[in-house]
């Protein structure tokens, strides 16, 4: 056999796969000839993120005060009622719009969608501040999650702009800007809605923004995501987009051709990939990965829920007795202790342990964390605010850690021309499972208000019981034989 003419027909083919006018080949091209971590890059990541999740939570300190304003309750014990329409329906919005924006990015480009994405930003977050009725304020919200179902693809993003010793560093900095934009937007509407009341030197009750007491928290963060959508004219497009022999098969040739010049990995994957790309419902690393995605974000957004009433509420009711900036404070806290974990330590600890390891230690150890709650609750003075502090920096670094792992999963389960769409389906699951969420939690926690003196678990020890039993199922969900991973798709740190 000669082996040696076939091996330099082989190299060139690897090494001649650049196509000239697709600017997928051209970020792969320069991926390849790129030393040291890519800040460009990271900054757009960082900035698209934040504009995502800045609306997202921004409302609920003066959603409250906004129903009321409306006149719709005729009760004040029915604003809550009201207060959850408006506040669901951004993830419904985004629950039945996020595959076709996932397919829309396979086929045009992550760049429009994006672009797309911040434009509606920059529209619908200003017609929500300035809402004159309820019904305004429920579709302006649901138009939003319609057109910001952009986590899906941003994600898809981060894993292409990047090699793969830096996934988990692009990965990470989408769950941590994420979650400082769930963070900063509470602040921004708490700090900033009805100015004339609490800035009355600064803004009169005849400005637009006395007229319109919830529009200037609406505003800046409108002005962010215009920023952003000028930013991002100047974002390079992953996608690949000239066309192969069989129609649909370049785009993952040259990624993988990219990634290794090891012949038969190639035919592996082109092998498995065939398989998978058929229909995404049948990839069962893909939709294992989803599952257990939707149990950890149905536990995170009951907990984000259940964490403000029980902080604010009465020491009889087994609560820390907190005033809003209390929590406010513990919030922003958690915050920066998160942002220097994601940013300095997860990246390094992925690439020792991995995904599913850290997936798998970050559930564990938040289930005696949450176990500690009701007794961190009979501290009192600096011990209480050190200690629920503390634990809140740990929960959010644990959290957000267990998500990053499954994003770094979800996308090494699809080929490139896929994660958009995958990405998409992950998406849609999750917006269900969080739509639902804040209602189960708030439900859950009033019922376990009437019970303090239940002989089980009384009071809010049933409330965490129930958080630790949703971790305790995703925990379980992570291990084999329901979690799969195929083999040719795992970073470089688990090979």
């Amino acid at each position: 056999m000669a082996e040696g003419p076939e091996s330099s027909d082989a190299v060139p083919l690897f090494e001649k796969a650049y196509h000239a006018n697709c600017p997928g080949c051209e970020v792969d091209r320069l991926k390849r000839e790129r030393r040291g971590i890519p800040y460009r890059d990271l900054s757009f990541i960082w900035i698209v993120s934040l504009c995502t999740a800045l609306p997202i939570s921004s409302l609920f300190p003066f959603l409250y005060f906004m129903i009321r304003d409306f006149h719709i309750a005729k009760r004040e014990e029915d604003i809550g009622f009201y207060a959850g329409f408006v506040g669901s329906s951004f993830m419904v919005g985004r629950a039945l719009t996020s595959v076709f924006w996932g397919v829309l990015a396979d086929r045009y480009g992550r760049k429009p969608v994006i672009l797309i994405g911040t434009f509606s930003v920059v529209v619908l977050s200003t017609l929500f501040g300035l809402s004159t009725s309820f019904w305004m304020a429920l579709c302006t919200r649901f138009l939003l999650g319609c057109f910001n179902s952009l986590l899906g693809t941003i994600r898809a993003y981060a894993s292409e702009v990047s090699t793969e010793e830096h996934h988990a560093l692009t990965l990470s900095v989408v769950s941590t800007s994420r979650g400082m934009g769930l963070i900063i937007g509470p602040a921004i509407g708490g700090f900033f809605a009805q100015p004339a009341e609490k800035y009355p030197g600064l803004f009169s009750q005849s400005s637009i923004f006395g007229r319109y007491p919830y529009f200037l928290p609406c505003l800046l963060i409108s002005i962010y995501a215009a920023g952003v959508f000028i930013s991002c004219w100047w974002l390079p497009e992953t996608l690949h987009v000239h066309e192969s022999t069989d129609g649909r098969g370049s785009r993952d040739e040259v990624e993988i051709s990219c990634d290794s010049s090891d012949t038969t990995k190639h035919d592996t994957e082109v092998e498995e990939q065939k398989t998978y790309e058929e229909n995404l419902l049948k990839n069962w690393p893909l939709m294992s990965t989803i599952i257990v995605y939707c149990v950890f974000s149905l536990q995170e957004i009951a907990y984000s829920e259940i964490f403000s009433l029980w902080a604010v509420s009465e020491r009889k009711y087994g609560g820390l007795n907190f005033s809003s900036q209390d929590v406010g404070e513990v919030l922003a806290i958690s915050g920066f202790g998160l942002l220097l974990f994601q940013l300095l330590l997860y990246p390094w600890v992925e690439r020792i342990l991995g995904p599913v390891m850290i997936t798998q230690l970050s559930a564990g150890i938040s289930i005696p964390l949450l176990s500690s709650y009701p007794f961190i609750a009979m501290l009192s003075g600096l011990t209480l605010h050190i200690a629920i502090n503390f634990a809140s920096i740990l929960r959010n670094a644990l959290s957000v850690s267990g998500v990053t792992g499954i994003f770094i999963l979800l996308n090494n389960a699809v080929p490139q021309h896929q994660r958009g769409a995958a990405n998409g389906i992950s998406m849609t699951a999750m917006s269900i499972s969080k739509a639902f969420g804040p209602a189960c939690g708030g439900a859950l926690f009033s019922w376990a208000q009437k019970r303090q003196v239940a002989t089980f678990l009384p009071g809010d020890q049933m409330v965490f019981f129930v958080l630790n039993l949703l971790q305790m199922i995703g925990l379980i969900l992570t291990f084999k034989p329901f979690l799969a991973q195929p083999r040719e798709r795992r970073p470089a740190s688990l090979t």
